[in-house]
């Protein structure tokens, strides 16, 4: 009886500890909240930030994506668009300490850690953008520790290189527009007579 007791005792006790020592499960792909029992995301300010080295992208060029703060255990890394859940292009060859997870039917859609060794801001991770004209941002959940960690770290949003925003009606830039233009027909053809 004793022994059933100790068994029991120590899986209640090492199974919060270990959560997931090897890595993200694809499950989480969409609300990248990891499944630590009982532990909830920290409810201050991430000390992390996403950097990019470059804030515009084209298909088929390759983009660095860096999480600056203090050393980090794991993390869950994607790339989205507008308010999708889905994980758009593919990572390359995964830094030490990090793997591919398959997201999105996607098997290098995401980037998460393949143990608990810390990573920190030399770890710089690889993007190949698809083919869209959409803006993109990273969104990454990031872990200190086991039971403290940030969810919905995000990046600043990218344009793909070469779209020029064109605005909308909504936009009160582009709603004068139209205005302008005729004021300026109208001053043009008044000073040209």
């Amino acid at each position: 009886m004793n022994a059933v007791f100790f068994g029991v005792f120590w899986l209640q006790a090492v199974t919060p500890v270990l959560g997931f020592p090897t890595g993200a499960p694809a499950s989480v792909c969409e609300s990248m909240k990891p499944q630590h029992s009982g532990v909830q995301p920290q409810p201050n300010q991430p000390p992390y930030i996403i950097e990019t080295s470059n804030s515009t992208f084209q298909s088929g060029q390759p983009l660095t994506v860096i999480i600056k703060g203090p050393d980090y255990a794991g993390v869950l890394l994607e790339a989205r668009s507008g308010s999708s859940t889905n994980a758009l292009g593919s990572w390359g060859s995964p830094p030490a300490h990090t793997k591919h997870l398959g997201c999105s039917g996607n098997s290098h859609g995401a980037i998460t850690h393949s143990n608990t060794n810390m990573k920190n801001n030399l770890t710089v991770y690889t993007w190949m953008p698809p083919e869209t004209s959409d803006s993109i941002y990273f969104m990454a959940t990031v872990a200190k520790g086991q039971t403290v960690y940030w969810l919905n770290v995000k990046s600043a949003t990218l344009t793909r290189d070469g779209v020029v925003d064109t605005g909308s009606a909504a936009d009160p830039k582009m709603a004068s527009a139209p205005v302008l233009l005729l004021l300026t027909l109208l001053a043009s053809t008044l000073f040209h007579c």
